[in-house]
């Protein structure tokens, strides 16, 4: 990568830390592309050279956010914590992350044009899913997942927990109403636990 390319990136990063806080703090309708790229230290016409469109800038913004999520995931999953470990921290991230964007989803509602909120929530799922399959995949490897459990159904009893988890954090303390062993437990064995079936 040469100089002007690391420029580039370094502007572009600045201009999504920029967006990041402006949008989340006031609400996409009441930011221009003026007070971002005062923020970010670049002009109006940096901002229009990258993205083209406001509307443009927030989709990359978030798809940008998203990305640095999965990241850490990804992170989690590498490591040497215990599957259960693993999913319990992706968990959590999760919850909070899902409470992040189900407020910018309401935000972006009140959007003439639902393209950009439906494109954004295509995308998104479309990156979850690409990181679920790891997850899955690593989860069968190590016994804690059923072989025979086909990646959809997977992904619907985690998203069934995610959603509810989402529904119940506490955004305010950061906390669970109800025990993250007991999900847990939950996740892994179901209501009959380890040991049923008369094992």
């Amino acid at each position: 990568m040469n100089g002007y390319e690391r420029r580039k990136l370094l502007k572009i990063e600045q201009v999504f830390d920029a967006a990041f806080q402006l949008f989340t703090r006031h609400g996409y309708q009441k930011v221009s592309v003026n007070e971002i790229a005062q923020q970010a230290g670049v002009s109006p016409a940096t901002i229009y050279n990258y993205f083209g469109t406001k509307d443009q800038l927030y989709h990359d913004m978030i798809m940008n956010w998203m990305d640095k999520q999965l990241a850490e995931y990804d992170r989690i999953l590498e490591s040497d914590l215990s599957f259960p470990e693993k999913t319990r921290a992706i968990m959590l991230l999760e919850a909070n992350n899902l409470t992040f964007l189900s407020e910018e989803f309401r935000r972006i509602q009140a959007f003439e044009d639902h393209s950009i909120d439906l494109k954004i929530r295509q995308e998104s799922e479309q990156k979850i899913k690409g990181f679920f399959m790891k997850f899955v995949a690593l989860g069968k490897q190590e016994g804690y997942i059923d072989k025979e459990q086909t990646e959809e159904a997977t992904m619907l009893f985690f998203t069934m927990f995610m959603n509810e988890l989402g529904r119940r954090w506490d955004s305010a303390n950061r906390e669970f109403a109800i025990s993250m062993e007991s999900l847990m437990e939950l996740f892994f064995y179901g209501l009959a636990g380890q040991h049923h079936g008369g094992e």
